[in-house]
């Protein structure tokens, strides 16, 4: 949304001072069509351009002072209710068959993920989301938090990038369920459960309040409703009945590193 207001507001001013769009291209070092797409809001308004609008079409700073709003956002919009809750979160039940969960990348791990999204994001946007990601998994050193994630085998067995990199994860997670607060269960690739159908996340609230959360390619749902949540945590059990304990997940995980 403030893509597109201030895409609209730098239309509004040039037409308004009398300014073609060709001769602020021009100006601003970019092609039409770039000026075009920032106007209906496709693309982020760069400094640049907000600059030079500013100047030619006589704004006095208003169209250069937009450019506080338009900070690279650090997580899509999708998901910015359940990063609330899941910094509030006492308990955090996480179930991947995809990718690694998030609070468990390394930087590495993250900025692949990150950079692979469609469209491409800027260099920008790409940096603020690895920086968020990182950030987000401080909560981890949280002692009076339980986390506690299952991770289906072949995401553990998919290397992103290089094998160096898959090794560096894999080891991350080693480390990262060593603190009596973290527990990291592996489900072996071998018969069926409900969560083959998606991954999801449940979240404990300090009001003992549960609520569930489902991602897909382009939609986050936070679930606050009690038959929904049931149901997931149901699934939750099912799935977990499944799993390698805590100390049988730590060897397998090291088995994979040694097969490297």
């Amino acid at each position: 949304m403030s893509w597109r207001y201030c895409g609209n507001q730098i239309k509004l001013w040039r037409t308004h001072a009398g300014v073609s769009r060709e001769d602020l291209a021009k100006e601003a070092g970019y092609v039409v069509e770039s000026l075009r797409s920032m106007e209906a809001g496709r693309r982020r308004p760069s400094r640049h351009l907000l600059d030079i609008a500013d100047q030619m079409c006589g704004a006095k700073g208003i169209l250069a002072a937009g450019e506080e709003y338009l900070k690279p956002e650090k997580y899509p919009s999708f998901a910015e209710d359940y990063m609330r809750y899941e910094a509030e979160a006492v308990v955090v039940n996480w179930y991947e068959n995809q990718l690694i969960p998030g609070l468990l990348q390394t930087e590495e791990t993250a900025r692949t993920i990150i950079n692979a999204r469609w469209p491409p994001l800027d260099d920008e946007t790409v940096e603020a989301r690895v920086a968020a990601r990182l950030e987000r998994q401080l909560v981890l050193k949280t002692q009076t938090k339980a986390f506690n994630f299952l991770i289906e085998e072949t995401v553990l067995r998919r290397p992103l990038s290089t094998e160096e990199a898959h090794i560096r994860q894999l080891r991350h997670l080693l480390s990262a369920g060593e603190p009596r607060n973290v527990t990291v269960q592996v489900i072996p690739s071998k018969g069926v459960h409900p969560g083959l159908e998606g991954p999801f996340i449940l979240l404990d609230s300090p009001e003992h309040e549960r609520l569930a959360y489902e991602e897909g390619q382009a939609m986050g749902l936070l679930h606050s409703d009690r038959d929904k949540v049931h149901l997931l945590s149901q699934r939750h059990e099912m799935i977990l009945r499944q799993a390698l304990t805590p100390e049988e997940s730590a060897r397998f995980i090291n088995t994979l590193v040694e097969d490297q």
